[in-house]
């Protein structure tokens, strides 16, 4: 079914969004057709997942499963997780090294690119059975990912004519990637989170400064984001990325909010350990606070000195996970790990903020059923899609919106 079959876009284009989007399980298979197997360059995973020849990990692009390994020569390699043969799931570890992938079904055998390297029976056994006369295995691969990488980060595209990845992200979201990724990095850990929602309903929530300092009592309460601070959001030329930053400290003033009786700010909460929100200023530039969102699944996180890449897996019309990966620095000293290991329960799906996030989304869920032809309205700073040098707006959800009926065809 052509997507234009299935929904007509209202009129007002990116300041309105049908929920129809939300729920239909047309739309969300022509969403993994179109944009995840589509022409994007999508978060696969960090260079210091799999360092050695040999190392892998299993990961998705969209909904679909794929492997990411490092061959013999030490170029990265990935395909999709699924034999050539029969279907089956071929690599079922998250992670680990190896040599060849084995499918446990049939034993297929292939090799760390992908290549069929082994079939058993191939010519049957006493002379009976086995592959037809004219089998050509080297026809049989698993079905090969494009990769590229940018400062120690790995991306994979369906489309093996896709731009280069430089070109996909732009100068703007390169520079912001350096400034975390400015030197090797380390991995402190990994949580996982399953949400009951639209995996549109997180991302949209990413790139909603807006909502921060009012939906997270904890952000306004002790100064860690509130909207009378200085920032902004910041979109690359075509909207479809953003950053939301902050600049800041905890002695920011409370007036605004205070004025405002708004039930996320509160004086008569204390912490218990004043320590989780002690730091250190590591970044130059002063912004206490930025979340980069990329198309069409990664987010990249400093929250203080909590770091994160965040990825965002869909699965099904009314459900997806995001699979947090916290880092450090290789030159960290065990005073700043410990700081950044604290300060991450700010985040994840039990964290003091992001507890709210993956709870919202469910709400939203929850809430437009039955109403599919009713639309959102986001006209919060304007119907335009451009940085702007505050953050009381939804222009970058906006920005989303016009690359996501791009590549849908609405």
């Amino acid at each position: 079914m052509k997507n234009a079959e299935v929904l007509t876009w209202p009129e007002k284009g990116e300041s309105r969004i049908p929920y129809q989007v939300y729920m239909d399980p047309d739309i969300y298979e022509g969403e993994m057709k179109n944009i995840f197997r589509g022409s994007t360059w999508n978060y696969l995973g960090l260079e210091v997942e799999i360092p050695n020849p040999g190392d892998y990990k299993t990961t998705y692009i969209g909904d679909t499963p794929v492997v990411v390994t490092r061959d013999a020569k030490g170029e990265i390699r990935s395909f999709v997780n699924r034999c050539a043969h029969r279907g089956a799931t071929v690599c079922m570890d998250p992670c680990g090294n190896t040599k060849t992938f084995t499918c446990v079904y049939h034993a297929w055998v292939y090799d760390a690119q992908g290549d069929l390297k082994g079939v058993p029976f191939k010519k049957g056994v006493n002379g009976q059975g086995g592959m037809p006369e004219g089998f050509d295995q080297s026809k049989l691969s698993l079905q090969k990912i494009k990769v590229e990488t940018y400062s120690g980060i790995i991306f994979g595209s369906f489309d093996h004519g896709m731009e280069p990845l430089q070109e996909y992200l732009g100068e703007k979201m390169c520079g912001y990637l350096n400034r975390i990724f400015n030197k090797p990095v380390k991995v402190l850990g990994y949580q996982r989170q399953l949400m009951n929602n639209n995996w549109k309903l997180y991302f949209e929530n990413v790139k909603d400064s807006y909502h921060a300092s009012l939906l997270h009592l904890f952000f306004s309460t002790f100064g860690v984001n509130r909207l009378s601070q200085k920032g902004g959001i910041d979109l690359d030329e075509t909207g479809r990325h953003h950053v939301s930053y902050t600049y800041g400290s905890l002695n920011e003033d409370l007036e605004a909010y205070k004025e405002s009786d708004l039930r996320s700010y509160s004086s008569k909460y204390t912490l218990e350990d004043p320590s989780l929100l002690v730091g250190r200023n590591e970044f130059p530039d002063g912004i206490t606070l930025a979340i980069q969102s990329l198309f069409p699944g990664m987010v990249v996180q400093q929250i203080h000195n909590a770091l994160a890449v965040r990825h965002l897996v869909p699965k099904g019309v009314d459900s997806c996970e995001l699979i947090w990966t916290y880092l450090g620095f290789e030159e960290d000293d065990e005073e700043i790990t410990k700081i950044r290991l604290k300060q991450s329960n700010l985040v994840g799906p039990a964290g003091f903020v992001s507890l709210e996030d993956g709870g919202i989304g469910e709400l939203v869920q929850k809430g437009i059923v039955g109403a599919p032809q009713v639309e959102s309205f986001v006209e919060m700073g304007g119907t335009g899609v451009e940085s702007q040098s505050f953050r009381v707006t939804e222009t970058s959800i906006r920005g989303f919106w016009k690359e996501y009926r791009q590549l849908m065809g609405y």
